[in-house]
C-alpha cells in the first residue's frame, strides 16, 4: 500500500495503570525519511477505580481464572472505544485509523523454561474488536509480539517516535521517560535508525505510586507534594541499586514483575528500619529513579556521545515530570554532566501525550506494511511490522 496522510488516534495505558491517554496525531509520509507527525490532541481518561483495581489484580496475580481474563479483556477494549470517542468528541477530530497499546499485564522478555520449552511472552489486554465496531475505524493492536519473536525484548518502541521527532544535524539528545517505568532513547547527533539506542532505565511512577497507594491510601502523590517534605535515606538507595538489572548492559526492559508491588513492600520495609517517616520514603523512591537514571547515563550512555561544543540535550516526558521532587532529584542526580534539561512539552510535545503519540506513528507504520520497531533499541533480529489490523 502506497503510504498516505492519515489521522490517527493513539491509545496508551502504562505500567501505572492510572488510566489511558489519546492522542490524535495526522501523520505524513516523506521521501527518504520518517513521517511527519503533528500532534492534534490530546486526552486522559482515568480507570474508574473498580476497573484500576481489576487491571492491578491480574497484573500481580500469582493464579486467576480464564473467565476473569476474558472479561477483563472485553471491558479494557470497550473502555477504549469508548476512550476515543471521547476525545473525538471534545476535539471534534475524527481519527481514520486507531492504534491501541493496550494494558501490559505480562512482559516476561527473558527466557524461562516452560513445559520443556524456553519460552519469552508478553501479554497486553484490550479486544480490539469493540474498539474498531463502536467507531467503524480500523484498528492495530497486539504491537509488541512481532519483536518479540523476532529476538527482541518487544520495547522500548517509542524510540521510532523519538527518532522521527527528535534526530538533529547538529545536537545530541536524550529522550526521558518518566512513566511506570522509566526508559530513555540516545539520538546521537545525524545518526541513523541503527545508531538508536535505547533501554529501561528502571522504575519510576510504578514504585511511587505503589509507595503511595500502601502508605496513605492514595493512588499517587499528587505533584510531588509529599515527597518534597521527606528526606533521601540514601543507604536504602544504595542497597536497592545493588540489584543487577541496574548494571546490566542494554538492551534491556523491565516491568512490575521486577518492580511492582511486592518491590515497593520491600522499599518501605527497608525504610522503616531507619525510622523514616512516609515523607522519608516517597522521597527515597523519587531518589531511586532519579539515581538509576543518573547511573544509566554513566555507564551506558556518555561513552555513545562524541563530546561537541553543545550540551547534551536531555529531554524528559511523561506523568513524572509533574512531580517537582522528583524533578528536582533528577536534575541534581544529572549537575554532574553537561547537560540541558528540558521537557518534551517546551519542544511542542505534551509529555503526557507522547507515548499516546508513539503508538499512533506505529499504528500508521503498520497499516502501511512499513517497520516499526528499531532493531539496535529492542535488541531484535531485523525490522518488522508490528501488530495486527482488525477491520471493519
Amino acid at each position: 500500500m502506497t503510504p498516505r496522510a492519515l489521522t490517527v488516534a493513539g491509545v496508551m495505558s502504562g505500567t501505572s495503570a492510572d488510566g489511558v491517554d489519546v492522542a490524535l496525531a495526522h501523520i505524513t509520509p516523506r521521501k527518504n525519511a520518517p513521517p511527519k507527525l503533528k500532534l492534534l490532541a490530546h486526552h486522559h481518561i482515568a480507570y474508574p477505580p473498580a476497573l484500576r483495581h481489576a487491571v492491578l489484580a491480574a497484573m500481580n496475580a500469582q493464579s486467576t481464572s480464564a473467565a476473569e481474563l476474558a472479561r477483563l479483556n472485553w471491558r479494557l477494549g470497550e473502555f477504549y472505544a469508548a476512550a476515543v470517542a471521547a476525545a473525538s468528541h471534545k476535539s471534534n477530530i475524527m481519527p481514520q485509523l486507531i492504534g491501541c497499546h493496550g494494558q501490559t499485564i505480562v512482559h516476561q522478555p527473558q527466557t524461562v523454561p516452560y513445559l520443556g520449552k524456553p519460552l519469552r511472552c508478553t501479554w497486553q489486554l484490550g479486544e480490539p474488536a469493540p474498539i474498531a465496531e463502536r467507531l467503524r475505524i480500523p484498528v492495530v493492536s497486539n504491537l509488541r509480539p512481532a519483536d518479540l519473536a523476532a529476538h527482541g525484548h518487544g520495547a522500548p518502541l517509542v524510540p521510532m517516535l523519538d527518532f522521527a521527532l527528535f534526530r538533529s544535524a547538529t545536537r545530541h539528545r536524550v529522550l526521558q521517560n518518566l512513566g511506570g517505568i522509566a526508559n530513555l532513547t540516545v539520538l546521537p547527533r545525524a545518526c541513523n535508525a541503527a545508531g538508536v539506542t535505547a533501554f529501561d532505565t528502571g522504575p519510576a511512577n510504578m514504585v511511587l505510586d505503589a509507595c503511595t497507594e500502601k502508605l496513605l491510601s492514595k493512588p499517587f502523590d499528587r505533584n510531588g507534594a509529599i515527597a518534597s517534605k521527606g528526606s533521601v535515606i540514601v543507604p536504602v538507595v544504595t542497597a536497592l541499586l545493588a540489584d543487577p538489572y541496574f548494571l546490566a548492559p542494554p538492551p534491556k526492559t523491565c516491568g512490575r514483575e521486577q518492580f511492582g508491588s511486592g518491590y515497593a513492600a520491600r522499599l518501605i520495609a527497608l525504610c522503616r528500619r531507619r525510622r523514616a517517616s512516609d515523607a522519608d520514603i516517597l522521597a527515597t523512591a523519587a531518589a531511586l529513579t532519579a539515581w538509576s537514571i543518573a547511573l544509566a547515563y554513566r555507564c551506558f550512555v556518555e561513552s555513545r556521545l562524541v563530546p561537541t561544543k553543545h550540551p547534551v540535550e536531555f529531554i524528559v516526558s511523561g506523568g513524572g515530570t509533574r512531580n517537582r521532587a522528583l524533578m528536582l532529584l533528577l536534575a541534581d542526580a544529572l549537575r554532574e554532566f553537561p547537560l540541558a534539561l528540558s521537557t518534551s512539552d517546551d519542544h511542542g510535545l505534551p509529555s503526557q501525550a507522547k507515548e499516546a503519540a508513539a503508538f499512533a506513528l506505529l499504528a500508521w507504520l503498520t497499516f502501511h506494511g512499513l517497520p516499526g520497531n528499531i532493531p539496535s533499541a529492542t535488541g531484535a533480529s531485523r525490522p518488522v511490522v508490528l501488530g495486527s489490523i482488525t477491520h471493519v
